[in-house]
């Protein structure tokens, strides 16, 4: 089978994600975890789909959900990290692998939109 760079990104970033969930809620933080559980692990499932998907249109529709979903995660590190609810180097790695992340889901968005018109 042929390796997909953004599902296998996505995949470990949501693996990473919920180790660090876990973290927080030992820490008995558990609002923002929560969000960013779901937004974290969201960006993979959305990929899923879009490979799944039957058309053209449905494939960059649930991709630019996934870059959504990239930029909603890394708000809520940024935002854990700079509260000071999480340590500056234990969010860092996943901000980087955030950006990455809407980077290339970004770009497979807009050439997916070229191709349509």
């Amino acid at each position: 089978m042929k390796s997909n760079v953004i599902q296998s990104k996505s995949y470990a970033f949501a693996l990473h994600i919920i180790r660090l969930y876990e973290i927080l809620c030992n820490q008995k933080e558990f609002v923002l975890s929560k969000q960013l559980l779901r937004s974290g692990t969201s960006i993979g499932a959305n990929v899923e789909e879009a490979i799944g998907a039957q058309t053209k249109k449905d494939f960059t529709a649930k991709m630019s959900i996934a870059a959504k979903e990239a930029r909603e995660t890394n708000y809520w590190l940024r935002l854990l990290r700079d509260s000071g609810i999480a340590a500056d180097e234990d969010l860092d790695n996943l901000i980087g692998e955030s950006v990455e992340l809407t980077k290339i889901l970004s770009s497979i968005v807009k050439t997916s939109q070229e191709s349509l018109k």
